[in-house]
């Protein structure tokens, strides 16, 4: 009987929580957002199981970008001729569910992901979440615009462009861009096949890593190197443009205010020449490199001879030409892109920067002004954004303030924190800075390539290099992430050595105590560049936690500890400051 009640409880709190969501759809009064929603009692379904089995994101609702496959609704990619009806999630769908999300059905987009503006659909132009006579940024317009509506807590974008950071930076809430094949592709309607990235919408980072690490990773996926980084750490270089373009009145004011609030954080600023990066994103759409959104779905434009099938004509005016487009030039602006490429890297290399910090978008056009110059604004809107993916780099959008525009009303103002391949921890941890996210946060925020798996190991350290110790620099400019406290067995002991600076003896005894020390997550080289450069007396080995786990943890040789030394075990830590 008890179980009973508790099924017959819980599918009442998953009916009210399906409930609430359908009535913000409803009070939203938004219809070009959502293609397809859901059935209610598949929710409430698909909400109790959710509740029952828990997960990292249990009970969280989800809206997918409708050229990305749900079992059972259409995958339209805004095109209703193009229509097919899938018996499989997409890979990235299929994870998020399995983690707990409940998807509440398919989001509006510019046809085909061809677009930054989220008007270029024939279910209609999906207006701004805040600013409804402005766009809302494409081509993922109707995710971020459920999301930042609240309607939903989370959204799966698609990114070649900026189609996830532009629609987020417009409607102030957070994208993440990971890095070029760490989230699988299958299942997703291609635009650029070697340049698509799956992304995450949600309202704050913290959430949006979350469901990033669970939907990354898996067969057939981009391997993370063992050298990967997981945090950016205190006193991190971020350049930023030394010259901007293409901003409206007050957007460059706006942005030398996210500039001088990363100074304020700690950042080190450093100017960068954003020529190669601009150079390349003009590559983009105005080359050649345009074939590939002919090699996606250039047969069926070419196919369609049915007025009702919907063809967009701005997105059929882009598309359509590339057929004609030579091999030999598109191999030619292949090299092109790699040339500048090397030449951005080396510019951050040569700069010790850690990301690059951007404008997300340089400006906020209503839906007609759109309208009457669509390309040459969507051009523009994409500024900032294009060269990422053809760079192979990785990308976090998070606002950060507002900016009154006097009679045309008030806009978003966001950032975009861009980084190395690889380097999606950084970047995030950057981001939520940038953000506000770290300063009250209660526990640590896990970097989300640990949940995507990526190679790492767990470092025990005692003294100096805890966090505000006089070495704990020496893990965070290896891109180690602070994990929170531990505490040892019973049968450890720990006396002052005289080092500089000084530093703990942790030595293992049958009359010891428990002794307070620190977890930090380190990749594999780091841990090996660390060990490499780790001073004598002190040595890495094997650490018993109270719990009887055991991690990589500090060490010294027994000789190191004389007669004269401080016994400090009964204080059970190292005292900091």
């Amino acid at each position: 009987m008890s179980g009973t009640v508790t099924s017959a409880g819980l599918r009442d709190t998953a009916a009210a929580r399906v409930d609430d969501v359908l009535a913000r759809l409803a009070a939203a009064d938004r219809p070009e957002v959502f293609l397809q929603v859901r059935d209610r009692a598949e929710l409430v379904a698909d909400m109790a199981a959710s509740l029952a089995a828990g997960g990292p994101l249990a009970g969280m609702t989800l809206a997918v970008k409708n050229n990305v496959d749900v079992a059972g609704l259409p995958t339209t990619a805004a095109c209703p001729g193009f229509a097919s009806l899938p018996d499989r999630d997409a890979v990235a769908v299929a994870r998020l569910r399995a983690a707990g999300a409940v998807v509440l059905g398919a989001t509006n987009l510019d046809q085909f992901a061809t677009g930054l503006v989220g008007t270029r659909s024939p279910y209609g132009a999906v207006r701004a979440a805040h600013r409804p006579d402005h766009v809302s940024g494409g081509s993922s317009s109707g995710s971020a615009v459920a999301v930042a509506l609240g309607i939903c807590d989370l959204a799966i974008g698609t990114d070649t462009a900026g189609s996830g950071r532009i629609p987020a930076g417009l409607n102030g809430i957070v994208g993440i861009k990971p890095t070029l094949g760490v989230v699988s592709t299958d299942g997703v309607v291609p635009a650029c096949a070697s340049y698509d990235s799956v992304t995450i919408l949600a309202r704050d980072v913290r959430t949006a890593a979350r469901a990033t690490g669970v939907m990354a990773g898996g067969e057939g996926t981009r391997a993370w190197p063992t050298d990967t980084p997981l945090e950016a750490g205190q006193g991190a270089a971020l350049a930023v443009p030394r010259e901007l373009v293409a901003m409206a009145p007050g957007w460059a004011e706006a942005f030398g205010a996210a500039v001088d609030r990363a100074r304020g954080r700690g950042y080190r600023i450093v100017e960068i020449d954003l020529a190669p990066f601009l150079a390349a994103a003009r590559l983009l759409y105005d080359g050649a490199l345009v074939a590939e959104r002919y090699e996606a779905v250039g047969d069926f434009l070419d196919s369609v001879r049915d007025p009702d099938a919907g063809l967009d004509p701005t997105v059929r005016d882009i598309i359509a030409p590339a057929r004609d487009i030579a091999a030999v030039d598109l191999l030619r602006d292949r090299r092109k892109v790699e040339a500048l490429r090397r030449e951005a890297l080396d510019q951050l290399d040569r700069l010790g920067a850690t990301a690059l910090l951007v404008p997300t978008a340089p400006f906020h056009p209503t839906i007609a002004e759109v309208e009457a110059d669509p390309i040459a604004l969507n051009s523009r809107m994409g500024t900032y954004t294009n060269f990422c993916n053809l760079f192979d780099m990785c990308a976090v959008a998070v606002p950060t303030s507002e900016i009154d525009e006097g009679g045309r009303g008030t806009a978003e103002f966001g950032v975009t924190v861009v980084g190395r391949p690889f380097h999606d921890g950084p970047v995030a941890d950057i981001a939520a800075v940038l953000a506000g996210e770290r300063d009250s946060e209660k526990e640590p925020l896990v970097p989300w390539p640990l949940r995507a798996g990526a190679p790492t190991v767990d470092l025990v350290v005692f003294g100096a290099h805890r966090r505000g110790g006089p070495l704990e620099h020496q893990l965070t400019s290896r891109g180690a992430a602070w994990r929170g406290p531990v505490r040892s067995s019973t049968d450890y002991r720990m006396y002052r050595l005289d080092t500089e600076p000084p530093k703990p003896g942790v030595l293992r005894h049958p009359d010891g105590a428990a002794l307070l020390g620190e977890r930090w997550t380190v990749s594999p080289a780091a841990l090996g560049s660390f060990l490499d450069q780790l001073p004598r007396p002190m040595q890495l080995g094997r650490v018993t936690l109270e719990d009887g786990t055991e991690m990589v943890g500090f060490g010294c040789e027994p000789t190191a500890v004389t007669a004269e030394a401080d016994d400090l075990t009964e204080l059970g830590e190292w005292p900091l400051g």
